[in-house]
């Protein structure tokens, strides 16, 4: 089958549904629902029962950016700083260094055991060397693993911010295998200039991005999250249009939004976990699609060798050297070592070789393809299990029953309590978001002049309002009265 205009939307929609109610199920099983998603993609391609034909690794690697864009976005957003902050040195330690060490070392493996050059196999080796954000944040995040001691922080930072090293890695051993007589400075320099502009530019557009929210006044709540799509794409496109890495960009910028106070935040949020999944089913059925699985046979052995060697030789090196200059206990090595899972990152990053066109290109491609699959199977799958051999898990809190989700907020839910706006607060005639309430306090409702006021980040509050407040405990309400009843300045 012929993808066409006409038939485009009825196929992507048949196979979205397909995907969604697959991966309701697929955890019953035990198989993460990202495989699913992906063997859906490689049964409806050319290879498959489907028969959809899709050889454009083009369309491929500009679906993969923008889904990446959300991603890591999504991931950014939700990430606490409060709890990065204490492993914040060994998580960019792992996303570099790691990094890094992981390219370097199963390059070295991929040039012994196969005919590659040693440019070529480094180029493999920087192509898988990234844990996949995607498959990270899904699988920890929908098994609900509760880790110990900051583990599932640091495995979500360095998941979420080493993709620009390895995007990084990927297009310097590219340009060294087209062109060999590159000068290695170049290479050091695009490093150095890709990771600063990209660090500096995502940390500044993440402040414009907060003026612009709480500043500009949209008519429709559901403009908002539209708002902040639109300044995610130009703080990627920017930072990439002069020289910066965009996906690191994006990620900083994210990290920052997500812990500053946001007009209609909440809103903000939950459009972000959705199109991250939609983004992440869409970037997997295209990879699937893009796949030739009679091509991956041939190179099946060499890609279960390659992939062995990452898992249990070139991944556990690299974290333990990274991991030196931090005291940490040998089983929490281990299990981060674990946790190195590949996914759609390396496959949309493969396309880059098929792009330019260089000899082994659809070689490389299908050991990557054939790498993210059985690290999702073996470790995504296992990954329960090992934080029970190591010890490193939680006992499992008790879970709200699934039917009743949907009609309990996610607030705090200890007491509620009302308090007077005196006439000369500092808070009159000013917004909610701008009060800056503490995280244990949220206003549910606003009595004002015998009426009742739904209250949003860009409400006004007036003199003698009644907000009616919900709190992480009594002793908050003490703190919000004391913060709300200081004078106005003058």
């Amino acid at each position: 089958m012929n993808l066409t205009i006409e038939n485009i939307l009825l196929v992507g929609s048949i196979l979205l549904f397909i995907s969604i109610i697959v991966g309701k199920t697929s955890y019953k099983f035990g198989v993460p629902t990202l495989i699913l998603f992906l063997s859906i993609g490689m049964l409806a391609g050319s290879d498959g029962i489907g028969g959809i034909v899709f050889d454009d690794p083009k369309l491929a690697q500009f679906i993969g950016i923008v889904s990446l864009n959300f991603i890591l976005f999504s991931g950014g957003l939700d990430t606490n700083w409060n709890t990065v902050k204490p492993i914040l040195k060994e998580g960019l330690v792992l996303s570099t260094l790691g990094v890094f060490l992981t390219a370097i070392t199963l390059g070295v493996f991929v040039w012994y055991v196969t005919d590659f050059t040693i440019f070529e196999s480094l180029l493999l080796g920087s192509i898988v060397s990234s844990t996949d954000a995607a498959a990270v944040f899904s699988i920890l995040r929908s098994k609900n693993l509760a880790l110990k001691t900051n583990l599932r922080p640091t495995l979500e930072l360095e998941s979420g911010s080493n993709d620009p090293m390895a995007y990084v890695l990927t297009l310097a051993f590219l340009s060294l295998v087209i062109n060999q007589d590159q000068n290695i400075t170049s290479i050091i320099f695009m490093f150095f200039q890709q990771m600063i502009l990209g660090g500096l530019l995502g940390f500044g557009f993440g402040k414009l991005s907060k003026f612009i929210i709480n500043r500009i006044t949209l008519d429709f709540e559901g403009l908002y999250p539209v708002l902040v799509i639109a300044l995610m794409f130009i703080t990627f496109s920017a930072t990439d249009s002069v020289g910066g890495n965009g996906f690191l960009a994006i990620y900083i910028c994210s990290v920052y939004l997500g812990n500053q106070d946001l007009i209609h935040k909440s809103t903000i949020l939950k459009m972000f976990d959705g199109m991250a999944w939609l983004m992440q089913i869409v970037l997997f059925l295209t990879l699937g699609l893009l796949v030739f699985p009679s091509q991956i046979i041939p190179y099946m052995g060499i890609g279960l060798l390659i992939s062995v060697f990452l898992i249990l030789v070139a991944r556990p090196i690299s974290v333990f050297i990274s991991t030196l200059f931090f005291k940490m206990k040998t089983r929490r090595r281990l299990y981060i070592s674990w946790v190195g899972l590949r996914g759609a990152v390396p496959i949309v990053f493969a396309t880059y070789p098929l792009l330019a066109g260089i000899d082994k290109a659809n070689i490389i491609f299908n050991i990557v393809f054939f790498i993210s699959v059985t690290s999702i199977l073996i470790q995504g799958t296992t990954l329960t299990v090992f934080a029970k051999w190591l010890n490193v898990g939680m006992p499992e809190e008790a879970k709200v029953p699934r039917e009743h989700e949907r009609y309990i907020l996610d607030l705090p839910k200890s007491a509620m309590e009302e308090t007077i706006i005196p006439i000369d607060s500092f808070a009159v005639n000013k917004r909610i978001v701008d009060l800056h309430l503490p995280k244990s306090a949220f206003i549910v409702m606003i009595k004002r002049d015998g009426k009742f006021v739904r209250p949003g980040g860009s409400t006004l509050i007036e003199a003698n309002d009644v907000l009616v407040l919900l709190l992480d405990h009594d002793e908050s309400l003490e703190e919000i009265t004391t913060l709300l009843s200081q004078p106005t300045l003058t």
